[in-house]
């Protein structure tokens, strides 16, 4: 469950209680039959480049370990929010974790459908903040590769994607009630690109975070009930055919005074393509 920084983070959110902010990942044990608050289900075939980063080891096996979202930007790369990778989430550090997967092509977690990628190097950028999350964006590079034709653009720098009022898509496999109620399938719920300075308003600097514009995305229902929540960290937010955003953090979840917090993706393009793509 999404929730503020300032109220205990026991259970679920025990996991990333160092944070200032509280993230989106999905806890152990968090695995009741019930991703996105308001959505409805969705086909990966529709949207072959959401994919599910897993670990049966650190997260076991009812829903194939999944404890985060990733997007494929290339044939063998994927990003991530960086918090999902962090001591906190994995227990360790991310090469400990020997069993993490990217899961591509699967739209239930219990099928056999797709494929389970392993992770042959992972990198997080540098100017990330775990305090306030702004910078939240890893890098995950696949030792196998995928098809081109599911890779998704990322959006740059001025890109009309990210005018306020443009309808966006936030996909994932986490809770849909902000309580716990975790499905096996992906799901996708239609938000709105804010303006900036509803999401200042919203987080202004208090115990609930700072929105910082030129790292993050404000979307949201302006009526509530449309959002990311717990399990959905580093799914992405899809405006006009592009990447705009990672699913990042927040204050609960669907709530039409708090909404949803994303990792800026243009200003990390270059970061993500790597000096050796420039």
């Amino acid at each position: 469950m999404r929730l503020s920084p300032a109220r205990a983070l026991a259970g679920a959110l025990a996991l990333v209680a160092g944070a200032a902010v509280a993230p989106l990942v999905q806890a152990p044990g968090a695995v009741a039959d019930g991703v996105v608050i308001g959505g409805k289900p969705v086909k990966v075939a529709d949207s072959p480049w959401v994919v599910a980063l897993a670990s049966r080891d650190r997260f076991g096996g009812i829903r194939d370990g999944q404890f985060c979202g990733g997007v494929l930007v290339g044939p063998t790369t994927v990003v991530t929010a960086a918090h999902c990778l962090g001591r906190q989430v994995l227990g360790g550090p991310v090469e400990s974790v020997t069993d993490l997967r990217v899961i591509t092509g699967r739209t239930e977690l219990h099928a056999e459908e797709g494929r389970e990628i392993a992770v042959r190097a992972a990198r997080v950028n540098p100017a990330y903040d775990a305090r306030s999350n702004a910078g939240d964006l890893a890098v995950l590079e696949l030792s196998e590769a995928v098809p081109a034709a599911h890779v998704l653009p990322m959006a740059a720098a001025g890109d009309e994607a990210y005018t306020p009022g443009t309808d966006a898509d936030v996909y994932g496999w986490g809770d849909t009630s902000g309580f716990g109620d975790y499905p096996h399938g992906l799901r996708a719920a239609r938000v709105a690109v804010l303006d900036d300075e509803v999401c200042r308003r919203a987080y202004p600097g208090d115990a609930d975070g700072r929105f910082q514009a030129e790292s993050m995305v404000c979307a949201g229902d302006r009526g509530g009930g449309k959002d990311a929540c717990q399990g959905d960290s580093g799914g992405p937010l899809v405006a006009r055919g592009r990447l705009i955003g990672l699913v990042s953090w927040g204050r609960g979840c669907g709530r039409s005074d708090s909404p949803g917090v994303y990792t800026r993706i243009a200003p990390l393009v270059d970061f993500v393509s790597g000096p050796e793509r420039r």
